[in-house]
Parts: C-alpha cells; sequence; structure tokens
C-alpha cells in the first residue's frame, strides 16, 4: 500500500525498489507525528513536541564515512579525509540495504536543498523511521505541495539504522556506513539512528557540487540587519562554538543557523530548520530557542525528561551532552522569510579553545583570515562525536572538515575570491576558555561575546584602539565598551602569566605543525600569515 503525495511517475518501483510494505509518501508533520507515537518510536512531549532517544549513536560517525572511488569524482575527492569504497563493494552494500528493505514500511520525503532555485538540489529521502522522516522535513526546505506531483529527485538518501553492514564485504570501517556514491547520485546510511547523519549527508553533497558553480558551500550561520539584506554576516564554526546561539540575535534577522552558500548573488540557506544544542540551555538566556522545545513537531533527541510531566531536563546528560532540538526556521520569530541575504558584510570565525589562550576577538587581515579558516582550530565538544567526553583541541580545516569532500584549499580559495570580490571584514572570536585551560579557567560570559559581536556588526568596532596579539599577529581590541579590559588581554586573566605564555606558546606549536600541510598551495601573503 502506498499513501500521500508523489509524482506518480517518480515511486520508489520506478527507481528500482520494490517488495517494500506500506510506502508513506510526503507525509505532513501531524500524520508523521501520529506514526512515531503509534510505532513506539518516541513519547509525546509538552506542546507536541516528539521526545526521541538515539540509541548506541548519540552523535555523527566521521570515521564511518566512504565515498565511492570513481574515475569521474576521484581526482577531485580529498581523500586522506574521506574514506574510500570501491563501485563494486557500493553495489553489494546497495543491493544488500534493498533485500533488508524488503516487506517492512517505510517513509519517503521529497525534499529541497537551497533556498536559491539556481543551485538547489532535490532529495529524495527514504527512512524507516517515522521520526527521521519528521526530522528531514524539518531540517530540509519544504517544496509547496502542489509542486510534489512533478518532483524529481536529483539524489536519493536511504537510511536504515537497523541494517548492519560486512566491513569486509561493504569495504566500509564497521557495521556504521555512510556511502556516498556521486556518480549514481546515492547515498546510503545504516547502523546508526543519529538523525544528524541525514542533514550531513547532504550538507556534503552540496559541498561537492557547489564548488563547481562558483558557490562557497559554508558550514555556518547567517543572519542580516533588520530590514537590510545587503547588511549580512556568516558565522564559521564547528558545532559547541555557538553558531545557532550568536547568530539568532533578536536584532538581526535570522538567515540560518549551520549550512550556506556564497553566489555572486549573495548569502543563502541551505536548509528549512535549525538543529540547537540544548545542554544548559535557558528561557533567560535563549527565550526563542528554549520555546521550540515545546512547540508542535519539534524533535527534541536524547534528553532526559520527567515520566509524568514530561518536563525536559536541560541540565541532565546522562544519555549525552549533545542533545538537540530540531525545529523549523520560522519558530525564530525574526527569520527571514526567504532565507537569502546579501554578500556578508562581516565574517565571523567561531572558536571553542580550551587552552584559553584566544582573546574574545580578534581583527583578521584577508591574508590572516584565509589562514584561520584552513587551520580551523576549535575544542571539540563533548558528544558531538562519538568517544569524545570532553572538549579536546583539534583542527578541522574550513572549520567543517567532516563535511568536505574537495580539499580544504578548494574552499580556501573560494572564500578569499569572495572576499576580494565582495569585501569583508573578518573576526576570530573565542567563546571556549577565559582565565585558564579547560579544567581551571570558566568559559567566555555570553553577554561579552555578545557585546563584542554587536560592536563588529554594527561598525563601532573598526573605530576602537587594537594592539597587535605577540602569538598570533592578529589585531586585538584593547577597550570595547561593555565589556571588562581585563577580558580583552588573555594573559592578564590567568593567575600566573608565566603558565599561560607556556600555553600559549603551544598552542602556537599546534598551529604552526598543523598549517604545515597546506603550505605547498598557498600563496605567500597567507604563508607570511602562518605562525613562525
Amino acid at each position: 500500500m502506498t499513501t500521500g503525495r508523489v509524482n506518480p511517475a517518480h515511486s520508489l518501483d520506478d527507481q528500482g525498489i520494490s517488495g517494500l510494505g506500506n510506502v508513506y509518501y510526503n507525509l505532513m508533520e501531524p500524520a508523521l507525528l501520529e506514526e512515531a507515537l503509534k510505532r513506539g518510536e518516541g513519547h509525546l512531549g509538552n506542546g507536541g513536541a516528539l521526545l526521541v532517544e538515539t540509541g548506541k549513536f548519540t552523535g555523527r560517525s566521521p570515521k564511518d564515512k566512504h565515498i565511492v572511488r570513481t574515475d569521474n569524482v576521484a581526482e577531485h575527492i580529498w581523500w586522506d579525509a574521506n574514506g574510500e569504497m570501491s563501485p563494486e563493494a557500493f553495489d553489494a552494500l546497495y543491493a544488500d540495504m534493498l533485500a533488508h528493505m524488503k516487506g517492512k514500511d517505510y517513509f519517503v520525503e521529497d525534499l529541497i536543498g537551497g533556498a536559491d532555485p539556481k543551485y538547489a538540489i532535490n532529495v529524495r529521502m527514504i527512512t524507516e523511521l517515522a521520526w527521521h522522516s519528521l526530522f528531514n522535513r524539518t531540517m530540509l526546505r519544504r517544496p509547496d505541495r502542489e509542486d510534489l506531483d512533478d518532483f524529481i529527485s536529483d539524489f536519493t538518501v536511504i537510511n536504515l539504522p537497523s541494517f548492519q553492514a560486512d566491513p569486509a564485504k561493504h569495504g566500509c570501517r564497521s557495521e556504521t556506513v555512510i556511502a556516498m556514491n556521486f556518480e549514481r547520485k546515492i547515498i546510503l546510511i545504516g547502523g546508526t539512528e543519529y538523525a544528524g547523519e541525514n542533514k550531513k549527508s547532504v550538507f556534503t553533497l552540496l559541498n561537492y557540487l557547489l564548488p563547481e558553480k562558483g558557490v562557497m558551500p559554508m558550514h555556518c550561520s547567517a543572519n542580516h540587519a533588520t530590514g537590510n539584506p545587503v547588511d549580512s554576516a556568516v558565522f564559521f564554526g564547528l558545532s559547541g562554538t555557538g553558531k545557532t546561539t550568536l547568530s539568532a540575535d533578536p536584532n538581526r534577522t535570522l538567515i540560518g543557523d549551520d549550512e550556506h552558500g556564497w553566489s555572486d548573488d549573495g548569502t543563502f540557506n541551505f536548509e528549512g530548520g535549525c538543529y540547537a544544542k540544548t545542554i544548559n540551555l535557558s528561557a533567560e538566556a535563549e527565550p526563542e530557542i528554549y520555546a521550540t522545545t515545546t512547540k508542535f513537531g519539534s524533535v527534541v533527541e536524547n534528553m532526559v525528561f520527567d515520566k509524568e510531566t514530561r518536563d525536559l531536563d536541560f541540565e541532565d546528560d546522562s544519555l549525552t551532552a549533545n542533545m538537540r532540538c530540531a525545529y523549523p526556521l520560522h519558530y525564530i520569530s525574526n527569520a527571514s522569510e526567504t532565507s537569502i541575504g546579501g554578500h556578508p558584510k562581516n565574517i565571523i570565525m567561531l572558536t571553542c579553545d580550551a587552552f584559553g589562550v584566544l582573546p574574545p576577538i580578534a581583527r583578521l587581515t584577508p591574508a590572516q583570515a584565509m589562514y584561520h579558516f584552513l587551520s580551523g582550530f576549535t575544542s571539540k565538544v563533548a558528544g558531538t562525536e562519538r568517544g569524545v567526553t570532553e572538549p579536546e583541541p583539534t583542527f578541522s580545516t574550513c572549520f567543517g572538515a567532516p563535511f568536505m569532500p574537495r580539499r580544504p584549499e578548494a574552499y580556501g580559495n573560494l572564500l578569499r575570491e569572495k572576499i576580494a570580490s565582495h569585501g569583508a571584514t573578518c573576526w576570530l572570536v573565542n567563546t571556549g576558555w577565559t582565565g585558564g585551560a579547560y579544567g581551571t579557567g570558566s568559559r567566555m560570559p555570553i553577554r561579552a561575546t555578545r557585546g563584542l559581536l554587536t560592536a563588529a556588526l554594527e561598525g563601532t568596532l573598526v573605530d576602537v584602539e587594537f594592539r597587535k596579539d605577540e602569538n598570533f599577529g592578529f589585531e586585538v581590541p584593547v577597550k570595547v565598551e561593555g565589556v571588562a579590559d581585563l577580558l580583552l588581554d588573555p594573559r592578564r586573566t590567568w593567575d600566573d602569566a608565566a603558565a599561560y605564555d607556556v600555553q600559549a606558546q603551544k598552542l602556537v606549536a599546534m598551529f604552526k605543525e598543523n598549517f604545515g600541510q597546506y603550505l605547498p598551495f598557498i600563496d605567500d601573503d597567507v604563508k607570511a600569515a602562518a605562525i613562525g
């Protein structure tokens, strides 16, 4: 039996996927919520939210992602960071997944990646869990209902959490697999219930496709001045650095919170929803994001809740520190109706420095911006990936290495060209530790970060006095109204200045060692911006 709205010439049977049980096409939120509850996939939360647990996997499995090596993509892929799979292994995996699907019920959502129609792709998401389908419908962009009658997918994603891959047969690393075949236009996900793999597979796909069209794909949030889309800003950063929180500024219009493109026309969101971390979320500090956790159709992942009242516990991380809420973009009152903005006037690179060395904000030259973009320094935050239980320093090039199929310099050069063509002021913002390293110091006060960002976005920070940082060479403001002077000089926040110096030199050495891999591929001015 099939139900729901679908192009009659584009059923799963037409795609060679047959012998299934019930197939539910393009169900809307109420029906998907009903199906998830009926199947025991989650619990009904306050306000009509769906409360779910993802079991063994509460974060992404980047080491289990593979790209199929075919002749037309082999020379374009960054194989050092992307696992390889042979076409033969992929074919075996696909055949076994199709056999696994026989007789079972499936949910299909026909969705869009990209708010700009010139660069958007149609994606068919096939899932065995109703709540995954609700998640996908929330996170990707939803076509108008009448457009479904003619919808043809460009790529198909099949997600089977109950399927266990065979590394020997399928050419993968473990029983969990994410396999991307750009030539066959199929993405296969198996062995994990973590919903974030769905959206990140589409992000990785766009990261491969868009550079050929001159579009810079970015792991960033974005907003613009209220009533003035031309005054846009983008916020690069890995999970846990504050992309969602800092872009959801009540005084600016939200374009999106995680994935964007920068074309010759400006910036555009890839998604139709937000995927916010909820650990320690409070109604006082983040009222609108907090409110989404009790709104109809929001998907609340891996949060402890009272079984009687269904009240959520925002501090209990016993399931994971990576607890999250997925909600549609329009649940944020100041969200853009078009999800499109102008060329960024400000580029913010967010880092969570667990060493306690970096200042809360620094101004970068274009060469320094490319240096820090390629470096992508931050600290992995507990829970975002399997096995990470406390912040650990890492270098994730382009602030999103797990999602970048091409070599880093391909994205770095695109970013540099965009900055040169359209002009932008670049800032490095540390949302990590101050007054000492992790375990000794404390997290950067969110109020101070917001104050500094406001000054940067409004242009008032440009006129203050700056000093040159002795360790990294970028410019740091000396005094900013509303922010303690002490906070602007990390060395002064430490009880032991000599200990700070030792820590700073340790971090400098790490930067230098990491950046060595890019020296053969970059220009002299970027090399000059490198340390040492």
